[in-house]
């Protein structure tokens, strides 16, 4: 075949996007091996019966067509509303674009600020789709780490040292994934005088705004940040909607509106029923609540059945859908952990390093599964930490 474009080819350089022992793990499980997946953060459970029925509604009533590029007028109404709740600042409909999911909503932050040759700035431990989104937009960027002992708040000191002349923007995620730390305010503020100072935007990941474990705080909230701060969001994780494929993006009006055209020439809009379903989810709550409450509930079943393990720490932990527990004292080598870990007990987790290597020698656990899954893994994780011997792990051949 002709030669594929650079732009394409580069988004995974290595073909390794850190996501092997969970592809493992899954091929196990569709082969009939009895696995318990902590690797994915997908809920275990449907989305609320009242957004499906909306849904269904919305089917039977004809919405088949095509809807206006930055979301159907409705929809993007209830987003602005959930926004200036979230944020405290007022915000209305022409500073919200709708998008199939957060993902895509970071994409378009992305493509909206930074140029091919420009330089931004990821604070590590971070999402596994942020360096391939740069890359996708010809970008060039550092990563930052955070300190685990520091229980992986960002250095803003470390960060400003990042900053060059190229710099257009820096990239966080709190509540975080993979580490479930939530920012503080003092954190927030130094990071924003940064991105004040030296006229940076801000790009702010927080699809885990309802699961940080007490009131979130975006920093588009902070004094001087509205005109330089982008809010990617989503409705997967807060509103149990992962495969609906819904998110948005809050900004300034200006910009919002210039990457509305983005949409004419990805999306082309977004699916007419399930907007409408969206629409309806946001203005109730749908399953909000239940969601938080029923995260906080599972995070501390696992953390208190973790607890006063030998050389397991956990770290962060505070929010999101994740505990992250260092297991360097055991084994530093975490995706070699992981594997093992597999292979021993069948649990799959996912390594910290695929999520930056601020997270290395640590594990992500996922906590979509029920309490009671939990507790049992973390007994197999007290066994097989109990039992380990380092050793080569031989590759398993595919």
């Amino acid at each position: 075949m002709p030669k594929p474009s650079a732009r394409i080819s580069g988004i995974t350089p290595s073909g390794k996007d850190g996501w092997e022992v969970h592809f493992e793990a899954m091929t196990r499980k569709e082969a009939g091996e009895d696995i318990i997946m902590l690797s994915v953060g997908d809920h275990d459970f449907d989305t609320p019966a009242e957004t499906v029925e909306a849904c269904v509604t919305a089917v039977r009533g004809g919405y088949h067509h095509y809807t206006q590029l930055p979301g159907i007028p409705r929809m993007r109404a209830a987003m602005a509303k959930i926004s200036t709740q979230v944020t405290g600042v007022p915000t209305d409909v022409d500073q919200i674009l709708a998008t199939p999911g957060g993902q895509l909503a970071l994409y378009a932050a992305v493509q909206g600020t930074l140029d091919p040759g420009d330089h931004a700035i990821v604070v590590s431990p971070y999402y596994a789709t942020y360096p391939g989104t740069f890359r996708a937009a010809g970008a060039d960027f550092s990563i930052v780490e955070t300190r685990p002992e520091d229980s992986f708040q960002p250095d803003a000191a470390a960060v400003e040292a990042a900053v060059r002349p190229n710099t257009r923007a820096i990239l966080i995620n709190t509540p975080n994934n993979p580490t479930g730390a939530v920012y503080t305010c003092e954190s927030l503020e130094r990071l924003a005088d940064v991105c004040r100072r030296h006229d940076l935007w801000l790009l702010s990941d927080e699809v885990y705004w309802t699961l940080g474990g007490g009131e979130h705080l975006s920093p588009r909230a902070l004094p001087g940040m509205a005109e330089r701060t982008l809010v990617i969001n989503s409705m997967s994780k807060s509103h149990g909607m992962t495969g609906w494929r819904i998110g948005w993006l809050t900004g300034p009006r200006e910009l919002i509106g210039l990457i509305v055209s983005l949409n004419l020439v990805t999306t082309y809009g977004l699916t007419d029923f399930v907007s409408r379903a969206a629409a309806e989810a946001l203005e109730n709550g749908y399953g909000v609540k239940e969601i938080a409450e029923l995260y906080a509930e599972r995070r501390k079943v696992f953390l208190d059945a973790v607890h006063g393990m030998n050389d397991v720490v956990v770290r962060g932990s505070e929010g999101g859908m994740y505990a992250m527990l260092d297991i360097s004292a055991i084994e530093p080598d975490d995706e070699k952990f992981a594997f093992a870990f597999l292979d021993a007990e069948k649990v799959a987790v996912m390594p910290g390093s695929s999520f930056g290597d601020a997270a290395a020698g640590h594990i992500r656990i996922s906590l979509c599964q029920s309490p009671e899954t939990l507790i049992e893994a973390a007994r197999r994780l007290r066994r097989f930490a109990a039992s380990y011997q380092r050793q080569p792990r031989e590759k398993i051949a595919t």
